[in-house]
């Protein structure tokens, strides 16, 4: 685990965390994890929330490595400017048998060089940035981690978790890695990707005044039937036009930018109402409840009832509800 001044402590402490957990729970045998530290700025580093953890040089054991996780944190700007950071990363990959990044830890990977022509993911609130800044990297915004060859990434923060248990599978097997889980109290495996923690912003509007006014129309009247046809004609273009002019304003076409305004509101209306999900289909503009459905589902990978069990921020009388398993079945 290579550290750096203002790093996450969750991305550092989470993933130790499993692989000492693993560790304890087979005691002695063969495949025990041996964790090191190290940093540039070694022998105390301090983490982004103050807490102080102790690491080695960055040359120490500069033999082979199995496991390389870099972390992320708020202080990715400075240390991706430390050269000796970064080219440490480079360097070690190459004797690393798989490298592992944990949130914003993608950006470090990828100023090294290790992404280019690789899929990765990030926090899905750096996603944009991360494509933006290295071109050469595929970036998935939506899974929880994403392994390509060698190589994995994770989402935001606690993804780094979700990683560092799929790395225990691959150690040794998906048995042990559930007791992993179930004695840290965690999900194995959680379902649905970062899209069900990440909202749409429904103000980003494109420049141009026709589609601009298209999307302003399409969000005041979700309910309605929306077809691309007369959504078109409100912005006073041919449907081929629109479409072609609508997909490179605002990156995606009409008609799946509507499903998409269409989620965005249920979404709302799942956290902040106790609205039955057939009623907050119709408001939403969906045929049926059963296209609600599907929709929600091919979108987050979660049923409407599953997101607001976990995202319900209000009850009725006002009382902050639990945050209880979706899928019971997946519970250690």
């Amino acid at each position: 685990m290579v550290v750096y001044p203002g790093a996450q402590a969750l991305d550092i402490t989470g993933p130790i965390e499993v692989f000492d957990t693993a560790n304890r729970r087979r005691p002695g045998e063969e495949g025990e994890y041996r964790i090191e530290i190290v940093s540039p700025r070694a022998p105390r580093v301090r983490t982004s929330t103050g807490i102080v953890i102790e690491a080695e040089p960055l040359g120490t054991g500069e033999g082979p490595i199995d496991t390389l996780v870099v972390p992320g944190g708020w202080s990715l700007p400075e240390a991706l400017a430390d050269r000796e950071l970064v080219s440490w990363i480079g360097r070690a990959a190459g004797r690393s048998r798989r490298v592992v990044s944990v949130c914003g830890g993608a950006f470090l990977l990828a100023e090294a060089g290790l992404l280019n022509g690789r899929r990765a993911t990030t926090h899905w609130a750096f996603c944009d940035e991360l494509a933006r800044r290295y071109p050469e990297v595929a970036v998935d915004p939506d899974p929880i981690f994403v392994w390509d060859g060698t190589y994995a990434t994770s989402a935001g923060v606690a993804s780094g978790i979700d990683l560092a248990l799929a790395l225990v599978e691959a150690d040794h097997g998906a048995s042990f890695a559930l007791e992993v889980a179930r004695f840290l109290v965690l999900f194995f495996k959680r379902n649905g990707g970062q899209s069900q923690f990440s909202t749409i912003l429904e103000a980003q509007l494109a420049d141009r005044p026709p589609i601009r006014a298209a999307q302003e129309w399409i969000l005041e009247n979700l309910e309605q039937p929306l077809p691309v046809p007369e959504v078109a004609q409100r912005a006073n273009m041919s449907v081929r036009n629109f479409a072609r002019v609508f997909r490179r304003e605002v990156g995606t076409p009409p008609g799946q930018y509507i499903e998409q305004m269409r989620i965005a509101r249920a979404r709302k209306l799942l956290e902040s109402t106790e609205l039955p999900v057939g009623q907050i289909a119709r408001r939403c503009g969906f045929a049926s409840a059963e296209t609600f459905f599907r929709s929600f589902g091919r979108t987050l990978e979660l049923t409407p009832n599953e997101y607001r069990r976990r995202f319900q921020a209000l009850a009725p009388a006002g009382l902050v509800l639990g945050t209880g398993p979706a899928d019971r079945s997946a519970t250690p």
